[in-house]
Formats: C-alpha cells, sequence, structure tokens
C-alpha cells in the first residue's frame, strides 16, 4: 500500500485536469465520451482524438491519470469499446475504472498490462467482496460510500493486499453507490442515469397526489423547510481524513467531474493543505478548513455514512441546486508591466466593479487585494466594470506572487447553512 495517502480529482476537462494537478491532486480521473458516467458539455471534452494528451499532460507533472470505463454496458457499447482499445492502449492511462463484468472481460483480454481499479458502482461493502475483486485480478476497490470508518477498518485487516479507496467529498445521489434508475424511468429511457446521462431526478422538487382528486397537487413538507424530499447534502469529511488514513484507506476521491474549474482548484486546494498537514504532524484548524469548503458550490455538508452515528440531517430539504459561499469572480490568465505597473488580463465570470475588494486564490497563496484599475483588452479605455464573460486588463493592490492558475472570488461566506 502507498506510504502517503493520495488526493484524486476529478477532470472533467483538460484545463480542469491541469488545474486539480497544480492545485494539488496526486492523480486524477477522466471519463471518455460514451464510456462514462458523467457526460460532460463545456472546454475541451476529453474525447477519443485527445485522451492521449489529456494523459500525457498529467504525466508530465509526474501524477496519474484514471480512466473510467464505468457504465453498465449493453452489447453495442461493447462492441465500441473494441473499436476504442487501440486507442485506451496508446493513451496509456495508469489505471481503468470499471464496474461491469463485461467490460472487465474485455479490458483483462486485450489491456492486461493496465492496472483495474473497481468502481463504486459495484456496491462493494465487505472482506470478502473484496477478495473476490483481488483474486479477480484488480489493484484497488473504490469502497462503497456507505461504510462506515470502522467498516473501513476492519476491510483492510482482513484484505491488507489491496488498495482501498473511499469519497471524502462532493454530491451524492439517492441511491446505492450511485445505481439509480429514477432518471432512466422519469424520462422514458433517454437519459439513463448508469450510461452517463442522469438528469438528477433526486434535485427535482416534488407535490403529492392523491387519486381521488385529480389535478389537486399538494405540497410534500418536511416541517417548513421545502419539498426536496430526495436532494442528499454533500459529502464532506475534510475533518475526519486522520482516522480515515489510520483506518487504511489509500486514496481520497473528491466527487465532481462535471464542477466547475473553481471547484476542481478550491477543494483541491483545501484537502491537499489538510493531507499535507496531517503527515507534518501540524494541528490543523478544523474551522478553517470547513469555512474554505463553505466557499464551494455545496446543497450543505453531511458525514454520510462514515461517523458511527449516520447523519439523519444528511437531506437538503430547503435546496437542490448548490450555493457556494463566494462568487467567483474571475480567473487571471495573463501580465504584462506597462508604465511601470504590473497588469493582469482576467477572465470575468460573475460581474466586478473599480475598488472592489477580492479575495485571490493560487496554488501556494490566499489573500485578499483590491482593484485599482480596469482596462478594456484592447487599453482603449478606462473602465469602471467588468461584466461576465468580458476580457479586460486590471492592477492589483496586492498581487499573486506567481499569476499562473491565479482565481478570484468574493471575500467571506454568504448563503450559509
Amino acid at each position: 500500500m502507498k506510504d502517503k495517502v493520495e488526493l484524486l480529482l476529478p477532470a472533467g476537462n483538460i484545463e480542469k485536469l491541469d488545474y486539480a494537478i497544480n492545485y494539488g491532486a496526486d492523480a486524477v480521473y477522466m471519463g471518455m465520451v460514451d464510456f462514462s458516467l458523467r457526460s460532460m458539455r463545456k472546454g475541451e471534452i476529453i474525447t477519443a482524438d485527445n485522451l492521449k494528451k489529456a494523459i500525457d499532460l498529467a504525466h508530465s507533472y509526474g501524477k496519474k491519470a484514471y480512466m473510467t470505463l464505468n457504465i453498465y454496458a449493453y452489447d453495442e457499447d461493447i462492441n465500441n469499446l473494441y473499436k476504442n482499445i487501440e486507442i485506451i492502449k496508446d493513451a496509456n492511462p495508469d489505471a481503468l475504472i470499471v464496474s461491469d463484468f463485461g467490460i472487465l472481460n474485455v479490458l483483462r483480454s486485450k489491456l492486461p498490462d493496465i492496472d483495474i481499479h473497481i468502481s463504486t458502482q459495484t456496491n462493494t461493502l465487505n472482506s470478502e467482496a473484496v477478495k473476490f475483486w483481488r483474486d479477480f485480478g484488480a489493484t484497488r476497490v473504490i469502497l462503497a460510500r456507505e461504510l462506515s470508518i470502522k467498516q473501513l477498518s476492519e476491510i483492510r485487516k482482513n484484505v491488507p493486499d489491496i488498495e482501498l479507496e473511499v469519497f471524502v467529498h462532493g454530491a451524492q445521489c439517492v441511491s446505492l453507490s450511485g445505481r439509480c434508475l429514477l432518471s432512466d424511468y422519469m424520462t422514458h429511457g433517454e437519459r439513463k442515469a448508469n450510461h452517463g446521462g442522469c438528469s438528477q431526478p433526486c434535485r427535482w422538487k416534488y407535490k403529492l397526489l392523491e387519486e381521488t382528486r385529480p389535478g389537486e397537487y399538494y405540497e410534500i413538507e418536511e416541517t417548513a423547510r421545502g419539498t426536496h424530499i430526495l436532494s442528499t447534502k454533500d459529502l464532506a469529511l475534510i475533518n475526519y481524513l486522520p482516522q480515515l488514513i489510520d483506518a487504511g484507506a489509500d486514496s481520497f476521491k473528491i466527487e465532481g467531474r462535471t464542477k466547475s474549474l473553481y471547484y476542481v482548484s478550491a477543494v483541491a486546494k483545501a484537502y491537499r493543505h489538510a493531507i499535507d498537514s496531517y503527515y507534518k504532524g501540524e494541528k490543523t484548524d478544523e474551522e478553517e478548513n470547513f469555512k474554505e469548503l463553505l466557499k464551494i458550490g455545496n446543497r450543505g455538508y453531511t458525514t454520510g455514512f462514515y461517523l458511527d452515528e449516520q447523519d439523519h440531517e444528511g437531506y437538503s430539504y430547503d435546496v437542490s441546486k448548490g450555493l457556494a459561499g463566494a462568487d467567483f469572480l474571475f480567473e487571471v490568465w495573463d501580465k504584462i508591466s506597462k508604465h511601470d505597473v504590473n497588469l493582469y488580463k482576467i477572465k470575468i465570470k460573475n460581474k466586478i466593479m473599480l475598488n472592489d475588494f477580492v479575495e485571490i486564490i493560487t496554488p501556494d497563496e490566499i489573500f485578499n487585494t483590491q482593484i485599482l484599475k480596469i482596462y478594456s483588452i484592447d487599453f482603449t479605455e478606462e473602465k469602471n466594470v467588468g461584466n461576465t464573460n468580458d476580457e479586460i486588463w486590471v492592477e492589483f493592490s496586492k498581487e499573486p506572487e506567481n499569476h499562473k492558475y491565479a482565481l478570484a472570488r468574493t471575500i467571506g461566506i454568504k448563503n450559509l447553512r
């Protein structure tokens, strides 16, 4: 097993892969169109044409890249997999994440030299199941999220010779380890949850219909908090990492291949800091750790099943959409010196104003600064505002030591739940 636990981040596209690694990931996982449980829409989406480029980028940093092939496959999917075998082999991922026996059988036959990681979708809950996957040739099992830390420790004791991966952060759905048919049923098979197209019906708002009163719909309420009765809070175990490490976890997985660049970067930074503090023997500030996560989109946080006492407040009845405690304001793209002043080219995500105070985060820093000047992209106009999607130049009162990968957000925490 590993000397140090791995921090594993999602790579929804190549840009997010780059940021995830620079903000602290030891490894990334990515899906290729047609074989992944998450359908990507934005950025340089990972396809057969650029899979090797994505994995080579991770390897250039000395990090690992895992490829998800974790759909539950029909025969047409298996045929498609055969067509892509040489592309996957040439891309050389460090491991393949699999849940379907048919896909696993193909990979063992055609790509025997690539490690196999067993997906959480297999609902692995006990030591005998882990032994089965080990004996089947897997090098790692991604355990079900329904396990407690105590049960993780028991599995590690019983099966010491395989890597164990656990989820520590991110969205959860109302199903056993992600295996759900709600989306399939409610979209008449058009968006299959186990085929990369989940429409997230557990986030929808529901009403009650009494059969003798057609057309009369009633709110389903949990006290006064609302009607999102299936929407779970997000998992957050940042303050329980030492217990998970001591229990025998080899890899900490963050959920979120469809989440924003800011989400991936900020979560990676927070968990990287917490992990490094543990290994340095430093006392961590649990309140500050948690505050960092509150600045990221969430539906409220829960510890799920991991503690001895299950979190019975683990549902977000009042809201289904993740709300961030801080607004993502802009990405920093470039730097030039003009008239003895450093100016930074930024891409606006949310409107900013001249003289605003913002918080800058980079892989190495977090600090507050003020926007002293705003210029149009061609420097022909001095401005008072930068609007969403604008590309502009700004002057900061305090500058990042290294602007590459720098992001900005609002100061403080709002939407506190």
